[in-house]
């Protein structure tokens, strides 16, 4: 009797130990990174043509506040992006969904502004 109240105990405690843990939920989805990426790497596009036309460097810093802006809009925050993308480096096998779905995502995007500007 003793033993199997042990067996149960165990089997408990193996259960419980198998349920992911309270920091993942705090990790971003796929979904919600993608589209962070994304308009992360538009931001940095747009960033990156301005400063080549300003040649007096006047938008120093300037990528950090859009970083900031787009958390906002996708109600994050830095800290709660930077822990996700690094989750997401640590697990490869999400990693590479992440960047398949936001390639994916990216030639969706794409689509319609070729289509409006054939050449």
């Amino acid at each position: 009797m003793r033993i199997s109240g042990i067996f149960i105990a165990f089997l408990c405690v193996s259960f419980f130990a198998c349920k992911p843990q309270p920091a993942d939920k705090k990790i971003l989805t796929i979904n919600s990174m993608k589209k962070i990426m994304w308009d992360m790497m538009q931001a940095d596009e747009w960033y990156i043509q301005t400063s080549l036309k300003d040649s007096l460097h006047k938008r120093d810093k300037e990528n950090i506040q859009l970083y900031e802006q787009i958390f906002s809009i996708h109600q994050t925050s830095r800290k709660q992006y930077y822990n996700s993308y690094r989750y997401y480096q640590m697990h490869p096998n999400e990693l590479k969904q992440l960047v398949d779905s936001l390639t994916a995502y990216a030639a969706r995007e794409k689509a319609p502004q070729k289509a409006a500007n054939p050449k």
